[in-house]
């Protein structure tokens, strides 16, 4: 729907059969600009997220709707026990889940827990949205909502639940179908590991669909001598982790700009008048497993300190509806040891006679997560948002990176990280753990997690224990550890489960760091051409090896050799099939890093490890099956010879998308799967892009959000800034009320819960 069609609907629709009422007197101004953005005015926190919600379902109604279905544990009641979340879980397990997640007693506990401006924040949102879906109704519902018998009104408490489940992403969330279906030996019918492949698959996918880049630079560096940031997050283009582009303003208290999730009625990255920020996905565990020794008689207790104690159970209760319609209930038990839910992966962590696994998250107990952006959108200095963070320790499972208006730039690895330091890590970690997995001893309380009184909650790391950094030339991310945010001062000595240096970084950090070497003056141009240049980092460190190699492949692989050498290196819509042919040799090569000519060195990393091995006869035949796989595989897709990648990678309306895979130091990371002949759909990547430079009068902006500001394909702004972002061109950010009102397509509206109709204004 068009501003202009917006208004007139809402002209004719009335507010009386909002379907829940809100608290007295809330009202929202909403000025919306190019692409649909909402520029929401209200004189309080109520009336603010009134407006928020408002809007938000006005461009992505069934989402959210959908969303809370989802984290309501109630998806089994209309779509039955086997259907699949957009996750792709079965719907019964998703439901077990979020049922024991969302407790009523854990949802109440955590609203109560908030200040009063998030829940009058919440309220708001709640009947913001009620009165769009009573609207909506009337119009006629978006055809994603399907029949929409499942949709119904909100509450404060359905978007605790949503923040709950955000919390939950980076730890148990992980679990979910582990947590579903752990069983006693004794009760549990033998489950096939296959059965676990594709959450296998998706917890491995956790940082490569959430990473992101960022890089705050400073007065030292920037070409202006104020601060500077490039906002990059690379996040999922559906569902309940999609940003939503927004503006918020409270006069004389708040205004900020940027993109939230579904839900939150905060600004998660943004910028305001003092400070710009964003966060990356960063590598710092936020929950550990307990190995129980389980006592020999039951395997249903557990021993702790020699003592034998039973586990926990609770009952979740789930309604699932059968296939003839009708509706009945399913329950399963939930087993709980003192440090927390059991879990059980055939496999990986076994629940047998003899032992149990029980994970502990930390961001569970985390209910300060919504006033921590509360606190951060309202920050006029770097050393107030640094001292939020670090006071509340509300941030859940990434970094922060701000710069200010006089060019100081910061890193914070400042998360909900257990306090479990080397010592403690070296007394009870167990021999078994698998991979990343860190496993305790949970035979011994001692093995507990520590507790320190300056900590926001027991067992987590106190702030001044966490990395920090804040210099005037340039601090960077790209989800690697700490230690080479900036290279000239690396921050080591941490507990591993907070920060490594022994680990190679990743392609983007080192794509990153190359671009920001030397005294070159930085300005906002050139931190987009990192973006939007789409070089593919990877290339400059193998291709002449490869290329090398190819001038004595047989002729079965000569197709390969022929798509590299006219391949231009880069992720862009012109590039050539020797992109996808690059990708799939890496693909076979990263499981043998001896293929490196020259090995990851800690003492080197910005430069190791590099280049290909080919003069080793093992490395030449590695290559030449890659090939033969990769010619395979690109001939059963259907993809011509002569294909660019325009013509492959796709966004969900067909538009071409720019950027590749990540693990080939793409900077522009874009995760794609396959989606008929010849086709990769986009699924996740490149999201919300900001840029912010800051001057003598104030910030200035420019961005977009790469799959545009509603999920509905019926809406103008379906696909309007995906179109943009494929052929590289960032909007400028209307900000100030000068700038929004010069916008050509500003239109305003007005909603307040005591009148019967918006009042539409033109400019």
């Amino acid at each position: 729907m068009t501003c202009a069609g917006l208004t007139a609907a809402l002209l004719a629709l009335g507010a009386g059969a909002a379907a829940q009422p809100a608290a007295v007197d809330a009202s929202a101004q909403i000025r919306r600009t190019s692409y649909g953005v909402p520029h929401i005015v209200a004189k309080d926190e109520l009336g603010l997220g009134y407006g928020i919600g408002y809007a938000y379902a006005q461009d992505n109604l069934c989402l959210l709707a959908n969303e809370v279905l989802t984290v309501s544990g109630e998806r089994s009641r209309y779509f039955g026990a086997r259907g699949k979340t957009l996750e792709q879980r079965d719907n019964l397990a998703s439901d077990v889940f979020f049922n024991w997640l969302n407790s009523p007693s854990a949802v109440s506990a955590f609203l109560q827990a908030q200040p009063a401006p998030v829940r009058a924040l919440l309220a708001g949102y709640a009947s913001g949205y009620n009165r769009a879906l009573a609207e909506r109704r009337r119009q006629g519902l978006p055809a994603e909502c399907g029949s929409g018998e499942w949709l119904r009104p909100i509450s404060s408490e359905d978007l605790i639940k949503l923040t709950r489940r955000l919390l939950a992403e980076g730890g148990i969330g992980q679990f979910v179908e582990a947590l579903a279906q752990a069983q006693p030996p004794t009760l549990a019918s033998r489950q096939a590991a296959s059965g676990f492949a594709t959450a296998l698959a998706r917890q491995e996918r956790f940082a490569l669909e959430r990473g992101s880049n960022a890089v705050a630079v400073g007065a030292q560096r920037s070409a202006n001598g104020h601060g500077l940031l490039l906002a990059n997050p690379h996040f999922p283009w559906s569902g309940g982790m999609r940003f939503y582009q927004m503006q918020l303003t409270i006069p004389g208290a708040l205004d900020v700009m940027g993109a939230a999730l579904p839900g939150l009625p905060v600004v998660n990255i943004g910028f305001n008048q003092h400070l710009a920020w964003t966060h990356t996905v960063d590598t710092s565990q936020h929950f550990t497993l307990y190995r129980l020794q389980l006592d020999p008689k039951d395997p249903t207790r557990y021993l702790l300190d020699g003592k034998s104690l039973p586990l926990t159970r609770h009952t979740v209760s789930v309604v699932v509806k059968a296939e003839d319609g009708s509706l009945s209930q399913v329950q399963r038990q939930v087993y709980s040891s003192h440090f927390g839910p059991v879990v059980q992966w055939p496999g990986r962590l076994d629940w047998d006679a003899h032992a149990a696994y029980s994970l502990r998250d930390a961001n569970l107990e985390n209910t300060r997560v919504l006033q921590q952006w509360y606190q951060i959108n309202r920050a006029d200095s770097l050393a107030v948002l640094q001292g939020a963070v670090e006071r509340l320790q509300g941030i859940p499972w990434v970094n922060t990176l701000a710069v200010d208006q006089a060019g100081q730039a910061l890193y914070l690895n400042q998360s909900v990280v257990p306090y479990v330091d080397q010592p403690l890590l070296e007394a009870c970690s167990n021999p078994q753990a698998s991979g990343r997995l860190v496993v305790l001893d949970g035979s011994r309380s001692g093995c507990a997690w520590k507790v320190d009184a300056q900590a926001a909650q027991p067992g987590i790391f106190p702030a001044r224990l966490l990395p920090s950094l804040q210099r005037t030339d340039f601090v960077q991310n790209s989800n690697d550890p700490a230690w080479m945010t900036n290279p000239a001062q690396p921050l080591t000595g941490y507990s591993p489960l907070i920060s490594r240096s022994d680990q190679p970084l990743g392609m983007r950090g080192r794509f990153a760091l190359q671009r920001l070497q030397g005294e070159a003056r930085l300005g906002i141009d050139e931190l987009q051409r990192m973006v939007t240049d789409d070089e593919v980092y990877l290339a400059s460190l193998v291709l002449p090896d490869l290329l090398q190699w190819c001038k004595g492949v047989a002729a079965d692989v000569q197709a390969v050799c022929s798509s590299l050498a006219g391949w231009n290196g880069k992720a862009d819509l012109d590039s050539g099939i020797g992109l996808v042919h690059f990708n799939n040799l890496f693909e076979a090569l990263a499981e043998h890093p001896e293929s490196w000519r020259v090995a990851f060195d800690p003492a080197d990393p910005l430069h190791t490890p590099r280049g290909l091995a080919v003069e080793q006869a093992a490395v030449r035949e590695r290559l030449h099956q890659a090939a033969l796989a990769s010619l395979r595989q690109v001939n059963e897709s259907g993809m011509a010879k002569q294909v660019r990648w325009g013509q492959v990678q796709h966004a969900v309306d067909g538009t071409p998308v720019p950027g590749g895979p990540q693990a080939l130091g793409v900077y522009n990371a874009i995760h794609s799967v396959p989606h008929g002949q010849g086709k990769r759909l986009v699924v996740s990547g490149t999201s919300y892009l900001q840029l912010v430079s800051f001057t003598d009068k104030g910030p200035e902006a420019r961005g977009l959000l790469a799959f545009s500001q509603s999920s509905e394909a019926g809406s103008v702004h379906f696909g309007d800034q995906t179109k943009a972002f494929s052929a590289k061109q960032l909007a400028a950010l209307p900000f100030t009320e000068a700038q929004i009102k010069a916008d050509p397509e500003y239109q305003q509206y007005v909603i307040s819960e005591g009148d019967k109709d918006a009042v539409a204004s033109q400019p």
